[in-house]
């Protein structure tokens, strides 16, 4: 073989790996989006990762994940939105209704999977739970809806006049509809309600010395963001204050609170990673119905209700799923 022949052989079989590597196909790219702060969100982030794991996705292996934290700063989703779509990302995961809704106004194109407690039709995220329609699609637990049951289960704790609370964050995308549910609840009950709003942890600790003053007979506080980072506080105080207390997550009477009440967020995050997973194996959000949690559990702390002086009535611990001692 000629030298220049044997050189143009070498030359195109050192060719091969460039070629073949530029016939891979792209990594995609997942943004993942939310309000709060990464500390908060292990179980959360870890859940997500399941799902996708589920349907072939691997982050570092075949799936590239983009993060993006608000910390708790509201002003900035928009932000934060705008800049995933600068990224061209394949698709957005919004683990909150509020940064669902930045993610929204931000793109028509991107698909985008959401999680919330609300009603997200009612919000305006979709057209219909069967039939999303457009670029979105996601789970809810409809946490809003279980309101009154959390304040049901309140009454049946302490079954007085003695007015009840509610404590949510002003900014709270939900709040018009767990307004009117705390109210119709408690009308139901013949108890006043008062709605208390917090978004410092400043707000948090003179509401609960108002509410000890007040001689409050029971406090609800949904899952919400900015709440959710204040767990520790809040269930700290209403030890302190002696105030009855009742919350959406399991991980809220696992730090101190006296009762929750609610479905396995972790298992809706879970979900959201599978519909993720799924729109990138070629399916269209708006054709993925909106996934329902279908399970709830009560769990009561029985050290909190000891702690604070409260006999919690043998019907109650009949049908807790899970009683903290």
């Amino acid at each position: 073989m000629l030298r220049r022949d044997f050189l143009s052989v070498l030359g195109s079989a050192a060719a091969w790996p460039l070629a073949a590597q530029a016939q891979q196909p792209a990594v995609p790219v997942v943004g993942l989006f939310f309000a709060g702060q990464p500390e908060t969100y292990a179980t959360t982030l870890a859940a997500f990762r399941r799902g996708l794991s589920e349907v072939g996705f691997v982050e570092g292996r075949n799936l590239t994940i983009e993060y993006r934290w608000a910390n708790n700063d509201r002003a900035r989703l928009p932000e934060l939105a705008a800049d995933l779509v600068r990224r061209n990302v394949n698709v957005i995961a919004a683990p909150q209704l509020s940064a669902a809704l930045a993610a929204k106004a931000a793109t028509t194109t991107i698909p985008i999977v959401f999680q919330t407690g609300g009603d997200p039709v009612e919000v305006g995220l979709v057209a219909s739970f069967n039939r999303p329609g457009g670029n979105l699609t996601g789970t809810t637990t409809m946490g809003q809806e279980l309101t009154a049951k959390r304040f049901g289960l309140l009454h049946e704790l302490k079954p007085d006049t003695a007015p009840l609370a509610l404590l949510t964050h002003p900014a709270n995308p939900n709040l018009e509809l767990l307004i009117r549910e705390s109210q119709a609840a408690a009308a139901s009950f013949k108890r006043p309600i008062e709605v208390m709003y917090a978004s410092t942890r400043q707000d948090i600790d003179m509401i609960f010395a108002s509410l000890a003053q007040k001689r409050i007979g029971g406090l609800a506080i949904p899952t919400e963001n900015f709440l959710t980072t204040r767990r520790v506080q809040t269930a700290t105080l209403a030890i302190r204050h002696s105030i009855p207390t009742i919350y959406g997550e399991r991980a809220d009477a696992a730090a101190g609170g006296l009762m929750s009440y609610g479905t396995d967020s972790n298992e809706q995050s879970r979900q959201v990673g599978v519909y993720v997973g799924r729109i990138l194996n070629g399916e269209k959000p708006g054709d993925l119905p909106i996934a329902r949690a279908t399970k709830f559990q009560f769990v009561i702390n029985l050290q909190t209700a000891t702690t604070i002086g409260i006999n919690v009535p043998p019907g109650l611990l009949a049908i807790a799923d899970e009683v903290i001692e």
